[in-house]
C-alpha cells in the first residue's frame, strides 16, 4: 500500500436482504485507494450505491465482502478515534440550540472540557464565516447557512477524513456555487482527505481532484476520472474548454444507465 494512501477499498460489495428473502446487490467488486488530503468524489445516478460506499467507509455499514483500512486501521477503529468528520443531506440542526451550542454537540458527548468546546466552535465558525451567527437560532438561518453550521460542527471534533453525503444537493444554484468555493477554501485551510458523494457532474469536476464514477445495476466503479485543473478554482473555470472536456468524459465514464 502506498505510503500516501488513507483509504484502502479492496473489492467491496454490499448485498441487502429484501422482505421476502431476496437478494439484491447495491455494490459489487469496488477498489479504490484515496490518498491523504485528496478531494475525491463518489458520482452517480440515484441507486448506484454511491452512499451505501460512503456509509460502508463511515463505519455505517458492514460491507458483505471485501475489505477496508482506514490508515491501517478497521472502519470501526477509526470511527472510535472520532477520524471521520460526517455532513449529511440535511445539516440535522437542534432548533433549541444555537449555532454556537450545535456545534458543540459532539464535543459534548466527547466530555470535551467547556473552554475548550466554546473555543473549537468559535474557531470553526470563524472558518466558515459564520462568527456573527454564533448566538443565533437555526430557524433565524438560510438553508447554505445550515450547511456551513454542519460542517463546523463536522469540523470541530478534528477528523483527518471528512465524508459529505450530497450536501448542497437541496440548496439552490446560488447557493450551491457559493459554497463550493466555501469548501473548497476550507479543505485548503485544513487539508483534510475529502469524500463527496454528489450525482452532479459539474460539481464534481469543479470541486475533485478525482472523480469516481458509480453506475448501477448493480453497483460497481465504472471509470476514475483524474481532473487536471489548476487550483484554487474559481468560477471562470466552468466557461473554459479544459472544464467543458472534463464534464463530457465524466459523462460518457457512466455504464448501463
Amino acid at each position: 500500500m502506498d505510503e500516501r494512501t488513507e483509504i484502502m477499498l479492496d473489492n467491496i460489495g454490499m448485498t441487502y436482504k429484501t422482505n421476502d428473502g431476496r437478494d439484491v446487490t447495491a455494490l459489487t467488486s469496488v477498489t479504490l485507494d484515496i490518498r491523504k488530503g485528496e478531494f475525491i468524489s463518489l458520482l452517480g445516478p440515484s441507486g448506484c450505491g454511491k452512499t451505501t460506499l460512503l456509509r460502508i467507509i463511515a463505519d455505517l455499514l458492514t460491507p458483505t465482502q471485501g475489505n477496508i483500512s482506514v490508515g491501517g486501521e478497521t472502519p470501526r477503529q477509526a470511527r472510535l478515534k472520532q477520524r471521520y468528520g460526517i455532513v449529511f443531506q440535511s445539516a440535522v440542526l437542534y432548533d433549541w440550540r444555537t449555532v454556537r451550542k450545535n456545534v458543540m454537540l459532539p464535543l459534548e458527548i466527547m466530555h470535551v472540557p467547556k473552554e475548550e468546546r466554546i473555543d473549537r466552535a468559535d474557531k470553526m465558525l470563524e472558518l466558515v464565516g459564520l462568527s456573527d451567527f454564533a448566538n443565533h437560532f437555526p430557524g433565524q438561518l438560510s438553508g447554505g447557512m445550515q450547511q456551513r453550521v454542519g460542517i463546523a460542527r463536522a469540523l470541530a471534533i478534528r477528523p483527518e477524513i471528512l465524508l459529505m453525503d450530497e450536501p448542497f444537493s437541496a440548496l439552490d444554484e446560488f447557493t450551491r456555487e457559493k459554497l463550493h468555493d466555501d469548501l473548497l477554501r476550507i479543505w485548503r485551510k485544513t487539508n483534510k482527505t475529502v469524500v463527496f458523494v454528489t450525482h452532479n457532474i459539474s460539481e464534481a469536476v469543479y470541486l475533485s481532484d478525482r472523480v469516481c464514477v458509480l453506475s448501477p445495476h448493480p453497483g460497481r466503479l465504472s471509470a476514475v476520472v483524474d481532473i487536471d485543473l489548476p487550483r484554487p478554482r474559481t468560477a471562470q473555470l466552468k466557461s473554459t474548454p479544459e472544464f467543458t472536456a472534463l464534464v463530457a468524459k465524466v459523462r460518457s465514464s457512466f455504464e448501463g444507465v
